[in-house]
């Protein structure tokens, strides 16, 4: 499952460099698909959806950081835990149980974004 960043947030922005995916992005921040990753273009992800991976995309909160559910791997293959909930000073970086993949999805993924890993 992906990983939710929780109100508790105190927007200390220590997770963002972390994220191997660039799936972390500042409250009220733009985001795209192609941030960090090979994706390029007109994409159809993992799950089906068809995506413009160049266009910028709405912020999903205005108020702390927050992860692209879309692009979280929960670091599967890249690192053995969640990076962002390693550094988190306040454990704000938790399960979203609203995005539950199993490892071989996060892995499909992960490969999907970064195919010259």
């Amino acid at each position: 499952m992906a990983i939710i960043i929780t109100d508790e947030c105190i927007n200390c922005g220590a997770c963002e460099p972390e994220c191997p995916n660039t799936a972390i992005y500042e409250g009220a921040d733009d985001w795209r698909y192609k941030d960090g990753t090979s994706l390029t273009g007109k994409v159809v992800l993992p799950n089906g959806t068809e995506v413009d991976a160049d266009e910028t995309q709405e912020p999903i909160s205005d108020e702390i950081y927050y992860i692209a559910p879309d692009k979280c791997t929960e670091c599967q293959g890249f690192h053995e835990e969640p990076q962002c909930a390693a550094v988190c000073p306040v454990d704000c970086c938790v399960p979203d149980e609203n995005h539950v993949e199993t490892v071989e999805e996060l892995l499909g993924k992960q490969r999907f974004m970064h195919p010259e890993d």
